[in-house]
C-alpha cells in the first residue's frame, strides 16, 4: 500500500496563496517516489487577493480551500479532516499564502498568529514521530507551530551567502525569535530529532529545473524517514 502524504495548500498563486510551481512539483515528486499525495487546505477566507499581473491588492474575497482546489483539480479536503493516524507524513509548499493564510507572519512576523488547524496538524505529526516536509516559507510555518516545543526545530529558508529576492537574514531572525534553529544554508536540511525536512526553493534565485531537483530531494529524504 502506498504511503499517504498530506499536502497542505494555502490557496492558489504565489502572492496570496500556495506557490503553484512548488505545489505541483511536490505532488509530482511524491507520486514518483511511490507515495499517494492527499491535498488539504484550511476552509478560511484569504487575508487578501492580489492581482498577479500588477501586484496590487484587489477588492474581493476568496476562500483558501476553494482556491487551493484549483491546484488539486478539486481533489482536496478541509484541513480539519487531516489526522496523523490516517496519514504517513506531511508536506507544506511555500508561497506567500504560507505567511498570510496559514500564519500571519507576512504581516506580524514571528509574533503573529497561526491558524488553529495548521498548529494542530503540525504538532500532531511531530508528536507521532511522522515526517514533515516544508519548502520556501513552509519552514516558517513549522517553526511557528512548534514555538515553545521541547525540541527546537532546525529548518532552512535559504542562505544569506547566495542570491535571493527576499531578506533571508530577516527571516532567519524571525525563525530564531520563534525558537527555531535557522540553518542558513541552501539545499535540503534534515532535522533528525523532529523528523523535519526543509529546503529554500523559491526563497533563493532558482530556475525551474533546480526547483524540481530540490523538491525531489526534499521528498526523497522525507520518504526515507517513513521506514
Amino acid at each position: 500500500m502506498k504511503p499517504k502524504i498530506g499536502v497542505v495548500l494555502s490557496g492558489c498563486g504565489v502572492y496570496d496563496g500556495a506557490e503553484i510551481h512548488e505545489s505541483v512539483f511536490a505532488l509530482l515528486a511524491l507520486s514518483r517516489a511511490g507515495a499517494e499525495p492527499v491535498c488539504f487546505a484550511p476552509d478560511i477566507k484569504q487575508r487578501h487577493v492580489v492581482n498577479h499581473l500588477t501586484g496590487e491588492e484587489m477588492p474581493e474575497e476568496r476562500n483558501v480551500l476553494i482556491e487551493a482546489a484549483r491546484i488539486a483539480r478539486g481533489k482536496i479536503r478541509p484541513l480539519s479532516e487531516a489526522k496523523a493516524e490516517e496519514l504517513d507524513g506531511l508536506f507544506i509548499p511555500g508561497g506567500f499564502g504560507a505567511a498570510k493564510n496559514l500564519t500571519s507572519w507576512a504581516f506580524d512576523g514571528p509574533a503573529g498568529t497561526i491558524e488553529a488547524e495548521v498548529l494542530r496538524v503540525i504538532r500532531e505529526f511531530v508528536a507521532a514521530g511522522k515526517p514533515v516536509g516544508a519548502i520556501c516559507m513552509g519552514p516558517a510555518v513549522v517553526a511557528k507551530a512548534l514555538q515553545g516545543a521541547p525540541n527546537a526545530p532546525t529548518v532552512t529558508v535559504g542562505s544569506t551567502d547566495g542570491p535571493s529576492p527576499y531578506d533571508i537574514a530577516a527571516v532567519n531572525d524571525g525563525l530564531r525569535a520563534a525558537g527555531a534553529v535557522a540553518a542558513n544554508q541552501t539545499g535540503v536540511v534534515v532535522d533528525e530529532k523532529n523528523k523535519i525536512v526543509s529546503a529554500p526553493c523559491y526563497m533563493m534565485e532558482v530556475e525551474l529545473p533546480q526547483l524540481y531537483d530540490e523538491i525531489e530531494q526534499t521528498v526523497g529524504r522525507l520518504m526515507q524517514m517513513l521506514a
